[in-house]
C-alpha cells in the first residue's frame, strides 16, 4: 500500500514539473541567461563584427554619467513617468466609477472607451503625428477657437513633442487599466455605497471613502506596472522621431538608447547593456517605492 502511494506521488510529482518545465526552459534561456550576457556585455567593450570583448570594468558605467545624451535619455524618460503613470491611474479609476454606475448606455461607452486599447502603437502613433502635423486637426480647429495664432508642425517643436506621446499614452493605456478597475469594482458590497447615501454622503464622497479605499490594492497593481511600462516606452519613440530621439532629442528615452547604441551607428553593445542594467535597478526601486508607498494590506489589517 505504501509502494502505492510513494508511486502515485512520484507521479504527481512528475507530472508536475513536466508541466512547468517548458516555461523554466523559456524563462531561463530568454530571460536568466539573457540578464546574466547582459551583466556580462556591460562590464567589456564588444566589438560584434570582429567578435572581441575587452574587459573595461566600471568604464561604460562612467560613461553614463557623463555623456549628456544618456542623461537627457534618463531625465526625459523620468519626466515621462512622473506625467504618464498617475495620470493614466486617475482617470483609469474614474472612468471605470463612471462607467460601473447607473448610467444609460453602459456597454456602448465601454466598448467605445476600449476602442485605443486593441488599435497598434504603429497606427496610433501615426494617428496622433497626423493630428500635430502642420496640416492636421490641432492646427485647423485651434485656429477656428483662437487658441492658435500661428501654425506650426507641432511634431517639430522640441518642447511640446515628449508632451505628445503623453497624451498618446495616456490615451491608449487608460482603457487596459480602466477594464482591470471594472472587474474589481463588481467586489465591491453594494450595501456600502447604500449606507454612505443613507448617511448623506455625495457622489464625490462616496468615490472618495468607499471606492477608493476598497480600489487600494488594484491601484497598487495599475500604479507600478504604469512605472515599469513607461521605463520601457521605446516605440513610440521611435516612430515619432524616425529612431533618432529628436528634435532636439526631446523626445530621447532610455529604452531608445539602448537601441541607438546596441544597433544603430553608435555599436557600442557595452554602454547599451550598462545603460540597460542601470535602467533595469531603476524600474526596480521605482516599483518597490510605489508599492511600499501603498501597503494594500492595511486596508483589512
Amino acid at each position: 500500500m505504501k509502494r502505492k502511494v510513494n508511486r502515485n506521488r512520484l507521479m504527481d510529482h512528475i507530472q508536475g514539473y513536466s508541466f512547468v518545465a517548458a516555461a523554466v526552459l523559456i524563462l531561463g534561456i530568454f530571460t536568466y541567461i539573457s540578464i546574466f550576457i547582459a551583466i556580462y556585455l556591460s562590464f567589456n567593450k564588444v566589438n560584434l563584427f570582429k567578435w572581441t570583448f575587452d574587459f573595461v570594468g566600471l568604464s561604460n558605467y562612467a560613461r553614463i554619467l557623463k555623456e549628456d545624451r544618456i542623461l537627457r535619455a534618463f531625465t526625459n524618460t523620468l519626466q515621462f513617468v512622473a506625467v504618464v503613470a498617475p495620470i493614466q491611474t486617475v482617470i483609469a479609476l474614474v472612468m471605470a466609477s463612471v462607467l460601473n454606475s447607473k448610467i444609460k448606455g453602459q456597454k456602448t461607452f465601454r466598448f467605445i472607451y476600449f476602442l485605443p486599447t486593441l488599435t497598434s502603437s504603429v497606427a496610433l502613433t501615426m494617428i496622433f503625428m497626423f493630428i500635430f502635423s502642420i496640416n492636421g486637426p490641432f492646427n485647423i480647429f485651434g485656429q477656428a477657437l483662437g487658441l492658435i495664432k500661428e501654425t506650426k508642425n507641432w511634431l517639430n517643436e522640441p518642447s511640446f513633442a515628449l508632451k505628445i506621446i503623453m497624451a498618446m499614452n495616456i490615451w491608449s493605456t487608460v482603457p487596459f487599466y480602466m477594464t482591470i478597475y471594472l472587474a474589481a469594482l463588481q467586489d465591491v458590497p453594494k450595501s456600502l455605497y447604500e449606507a454612505a447615501e443613507v448617511d448623506g454622503a455625495n457622489v464625490f464622497q462616496r468615490f472618495m471613502n468607499v471606492t477608493v479605499p476598497h480600489m487600494k490594492p488594484i491601484t497598487t497593481f495599475v500604479f507600478v506596472t504604469g512605472i515599469i511600462g513607461t521605463f520601457q516606452m521605446f516605440d513610440q519613440a521611435f516612430i515619432f522621431s524616425k529612431g533618432s530621439g529628436g528634435p532636439q532629442n526631446s523626445t530621447l528615452t532610455v529604452a531608445l538608447m539602448v537601441y541607438q547604441y546596441a544597433f544603430s551607428l553608435l555599436n557600442d553593445m557595452g554602454v547599451a547593456a550598462a545603460v540597460a542594467i542601470l535602467l533595469a535597478i531603476v524600474i526596480i526601486i521605482a516599483s518597490l517605492l510605489a508599492n511600499k508607498a501603498n501597503k494594500s494590506e492595511k486596508l483589512y489589517s
